[in-house]
C-alpha cells in the first residue's frame, strides 16, 4: 500500500515535470514566432517602400536602368525569401535564404543611393527625402526586431539543448532554430539619411 502511494506520487511528479517542460517549450516556440512576426512587419514595410523609391528615381536616373532593375529584382527575391521564412520561422534553410536575399537587397540599395549622389535634383526631391526617411526608420526598427527574434530563438534553443528538457524536446519533435544573422560583409546599412542641400 505504501509503496503503491510512493509510486503514484512519483508518477504524478514525473507527469507534472513533463507538462511543465512541454509548456515551456511551447512558450519558447510562441516567443520566437511572435518575434519573427515583427521582423515580417518591418521587412514588408521596407519592401513596400522600395518600388515607390525606384519609381521616383526613374524620372531622374533614366540612364541607370540596370541599377533600378537590380533593386527591383533583389526586392522580389527578398519578398520570396520572407514568404518562405514566414512558413517556418527559424528554419535553417529559410533563414539563410532570407539573410542572403536581404544582403543582396542591401547591396542593390547601396548602389542606388551611391549613384543618386550624381543627381542633385533627385537628392533634393521631397518624395525621395520622405522615402529615405521612412526606409531609415524601418531599418532601425528591423534591427531591433532582429535582435528580439535572435534572443527568443536563443532562449528556445537553450530549452531544446539542456538536460533534462532536451529528452522531452527530442521526443516531441522540437528542433533547434536558426538565428536571423546578417553576414559581416553585409551589415553596413545603405546610407539613406536625407541629404540637406547647402546653400
Amino acid at each position: 500500500m505504501i509503496s503503491g502511494l510512493i509510486f503514484l506520487g512519483l508518477l504524478v511528479v514525473l507527469v507534472m515535470w513533463a507538462v511543465g517542460i512541454y509548456n515551456g517549450l511551447i512558450r519558447g516556440r510562441r516567443g520566437y514566432e511572435n518575434a519573427f512576426a515583427q521582423i515580417d512587419v518591418q521587412l514588408t514595410r521596407r519592401y513596400d517602400l522600395i518600388p515607390n523609391l525606384v519609381e521616383v528615381a526613374k524620372g531622374y536616373m533614366a540612364h541607370e536602368r540596370d541599377t533600378l532593375e537590380a533593386v527591383i529584382t533583389a526586392r522580389n527575391q527578398a519578398v520570396s525569401g520572407l514568404k518562405n521564412a514566414q512558413a517556418n520561422p527559424g528554419d535553417a534553410a529559410a533563414m539563410q535564404a532570407l539573410s542572403g536575399a536581404e544582403g543582396q537587397l542591401t547591396g542593390a540599395l547601396g548602389r542606388l543611393f551611391a549613384l543618386s549622389e550624381a543627381y542633385p535634383d533627385l537628392k533634393a526631391n521631397q518624395n525621395v527625402l520622405k522615402l529615405q526617411g521612412a526606409i531609415n526608420e524601418t531599418e532601425e526598427q528591423l534591427s531591433a526586431s532582429r535582435r528580439a527574434f535572435n534572443a527568443a530563438v536563443t532562449i528556445f534553443n537553450n530549452s531544446v539543448e539542456v538536460f533534462p528538457s532536451n529528452i522531452l524536446a527530442a521526443m516531441m519533435g522540437f528542433r533547434r532554430r536558426t538565428l536571423f544573422e546578417i553576414p559581416e560583409s553585409q551589415k553596413a546599412r545603405p546610407d539613406v539619411s536625407p541629404v540637406t542641400s547647402s546653400r
